[in-house]
């Protein structure tokens, strides 16, 4: 190509427009066809009757349900409580009854309500839903720790453009204390969305505020670390990592059993889902859970901790000067380029 300015805009519009691929394939695949599959409901009663019931209904659904039987309506309270389930029916003559909790997911209470509605409509009696987990009034879905989740993860990820352009002449170690700082406020304005402002946490917003922390210092460790190795690139491996797998999986909108078996793996293990489900837990479940979701906070963290001692070890500070060094050859016109590509990598990310 004979224009290098045309070959550098060109070169920058990579990155945009491989993000619009990634966040089509993602959030499309991840929301567009949420249907259940394999999710855990339960079916109380004892002997033959209730099992061939139970198989009853899990033939009629086939793959979307895993369907167990209990012997007693407090078992399946439990059940849902610990989230082991996402609702359970009580067979009865006159008044079937499901159990939800919608604090968990709304779209998965009222996915479940789908399934068992017509089996009492069958028996020709209505259906009682009994919601033991209900979100506050100020949330009525349930929906608003994703947005939580959205804000805290964008101050974070946005942040690591910063640190990395305007933070390039100082050492990691520098780069990672100004990130564990920024976490921290980050975290701070997450806890006060969610209490103060828009008034979705009622309690314990000093735990609230402690695990945004973790949320936060883990991607914004990690992007710092990256940063030494991918530069430019460093917002497209954010946005992948922290935005479009993360967003997806995090069981915010819908649980893993309304999703692919894709996002619902990775709802298993990644930071956005440890978030999500620790604040519910934290908020709506009497903490139930609630040790395993900091632990998968933590080990990001841990990861984030590697990385950058990882990049800290790449940038010596022998390697660092010879890095720094001016570039005698480098024209005015070059210098004003590579700052424009720093400037361009801070913007995208924002």
């Amino acid at each position: 190509m004979k224009s290098p300015a045309l070959r550098h805009v060109l070169t920058h519009l990579i990155t945009p427009l491989l993000m619009c691929i990634g966040m089509g394939l993602a959030y499309m695949g991840a929301f567009v066809t949420p249907e259940p599959h394999h999710m855990p409901v339960a079916v109380v009663g004892a002997g033959p009757e209730a099992k061939v019931f139970a198989q009853t209904v899990k033939d009629a659904a086939g793959d979307k349900l895993d369907v167990r039987t209990v012997s007693s309506r407090a078992d399946a309270v439990a059940l849902v409580e610990h989230r082991d389930v996402t609702g359970a029916y009580v067979p009865g003559a006159d008044k079937p009854e499901l159990i939800v909790a919608s604090a968990a997911s709304d779209m998965g209470a009222t996915a479940v309500e789908k399934v068992f509605t017509p089996v009492a409509a069958r028996q020709g009696t209505p259906l009682k839903v009994t919601d033991i987990a209900e979100p506050v009034s100020d949330d009525p879905t349930g929906q608003g720790l994703f947005f939580l989740l959205i804000a805290v993860s964008i101050g974070s990820y946005a942040s690591v453009a910063a640190i990395g352009a305007a933070g390039a002449a100082l050492s990691v170690r520098v780069r990672a204390l100004i990130a564990v700082g920024t976490a921290a406020v980050v975290g701070g304005i997450g806890a006060l969305l969610a209490g103060p402002v828009f008034h979705l946490a009622h309690h314990d917003l000093g735990t609230l505020w402690a695990m945004a922390w973790l949320y936060s210092a883990g991607i914004l460790l990690i992007g710092v670390g990256l940063h030494t190795f991918l530069k430019r690139w460093t917002t497209l491996a954010m946005m992948v990592l922290f935005v479009m797998l993360n967003f997806t999986s995090s069981g915010g909108l819908f649980r893993p059993e309304l999703q692919n078996g894709f996002f619902g793996t990775l709802h298993a293990f990644w930071n956005g889902a440890g978030f999500v489900e620790g604040i519910r837990s934290l908020l709506y479940f009497g903490d139930d859970g609630i040790a395993r979701n900091v632990w998968t906070l933590v080990v990001w963290l841990v990861v984030g901790i590697a990385v950058t001692g990882i990049a800290a070890l790449w940038e010596r500070p022998g390697r660092r000067a010879l890095a720094q060094a001016p570039d005698p050859e480098e024209t005015p016109a070059a210098e004003a380029e590579r700052e424009a590509e720093e400037e361009t990598e801070e913007s995208v990310a924002v």
